[in-house]
């Protein structure tokens, strides 16, 4: 067995149960986050094992962004949040856990936290209120 198929085999999104993928298209998929930091939130997953955004081919691209789109919509009917935050861990020191790439759809509700501003920036905390 080549590296390559030991990687896929044991990658958590390339062995995934179809039955929680939520939507789908050509090239990417959803699921719900199975350790969600809010309600609804969802991660979208080139279907294609690739660890990185820069790995993706164009039409993964596009097939990812679409997806983010759509899905964004069916969040915003099922579960009404005021907003969202969209991000991506690239690589171990920035946090990515399942070296395959995905997106994460976090929905953010008013008063979820007491002062949500800075949003991301909230990685390093003593850089985050930039406006004072």
């Amino acid at each position: 067995m080549n590296t390559k198929s030991l990687t896929h085999e044991l990658c958590t999104f390339c062995t995934l149960d179809q039955t929680r993928i939520i939507v789908a298209n050509g090239y990417a998929l959803a699921i719900m986050d199975g350790f969600p930091v809010s309600p609804g939130h969802a991660l979208i997953i080139p279907k294609r094992h690739v660890a990185s955004m820069v790995d993706a081919e164009r039409e993964e691209r596009e097939a990812l962004f679409d997806l983010l789109a759509e899905l964004r919509v069916k969040l915003l009917k099922d579960y009404k949040p005021d907003g969202f935050n969209i991000g991506i861990n690239d690589g171990t020191a920035a946090g990515q856990t399942v070296m395959h790439l995905h997106i994460h759809l976090i929905p953010r509700y008013t008063g979820d936290i007491p002062d949500p501003r800075g949003g991301v920036r909230w990685i390093f905390p003593d850089k985050a209120t930039y406006w004072k």
